[in-house]
């Protein structure tokens, strides 16, 4: 079985400001917007070249101009997070979850991967910086860094946690998130979710997933 986690509220709870600064700093540096903050965007659930995208056209930037400038957004986006995120991160752990991965790690034919609206090094730093890294493998996963379309994500992931070109199968592969766009991202691909409303959302929001717990301890049940 392959397991889709998402990261913030899922793996981790409030341990996004840092990433949040990051990215309007790197809005602001590449793009020259003044105070990228003066934007309202909803971006739970959201890639962050989608949040950045949303920010600079609400602001007035073109779209010419956004996509001329994206590569350099990332790659200046992951250089504000490593240098503004705190060196441990543990404290933000969804309580039990490391005894969850734990579990599953050790369960015969379950792959560990990410499914993200984190750039993949931003990812890899806050997952580190927590102390669970190790549960992911660096090849695998699907990140905001490989397409702003959260749905576009878990069929990446797939192919790259298959063999010899074929994706993994779709119905031994499960997403695991916080909100309704986790939700649909699964549902575009034709995989089963489970949801936990350790996020902003609560259950009735997240009622569309195969499943809803309240906490990372419930998931092993659930799958």
């Amino acid at each position: 079985m392959l397991l889709l986690f998402d990261i913030d509220g899922t793996l981790l709870l409030k341990a996004a400001d840092d990433h949040r600064d990051a990215i309007h700093a790197a809005i602001h540096r590449v793009y020259h917007v003044s105070d990228p903050t003066q934007a309202t965007v909803s971006t739970a659930g959201r890639t962050d070249p989608w949040i950045a995208r949303s920010i600079l056209l609400q602001l007035g930037v073109s779209t010419e101009r956004v996509d001329d400038g994206m590569h350099e957004f990332k790659r200046v986006a992951v250089e504000e997070y490593r240098r503004r995120c705190r060196p441990d991160l543990s404290a933000h752990l969804s309580p039990g979850i490391r005894d969850v991965l734990d579990e599953l790690r050790d369960r015969p034919g379950v792959v560990l991967s990410l499914v993200t609206g984190n750039l993949e090094r931003i990812a890899r730093v806050k997952l580190d910086r927590a102390g669970i890294g190790e549960f992911f493998g660096g090849e695998h996963g699907g990140f905001g860094s490989d397409d702003e379309d959260r749905a576009a994500l878990p069929p990446i992931a797939r192919l790259r946690a298959g063999s010899d070109g074929v994706p993994y199968p779709r119905e031994d592969t499960v997403v695991l998130g916080d909100t309704p766009h986790d939700i649909a991202c699964a549902r575009a691909d034709g995989v089963r979710c489970v949801a936990v409303t350790t996020g902003p959302f609560r259950r009735d929001d997240l009622s569309d997933a195969d499943a809803v717990v309240s906490s990372a301890r419930e998931l092993l049940a659930a799958l």
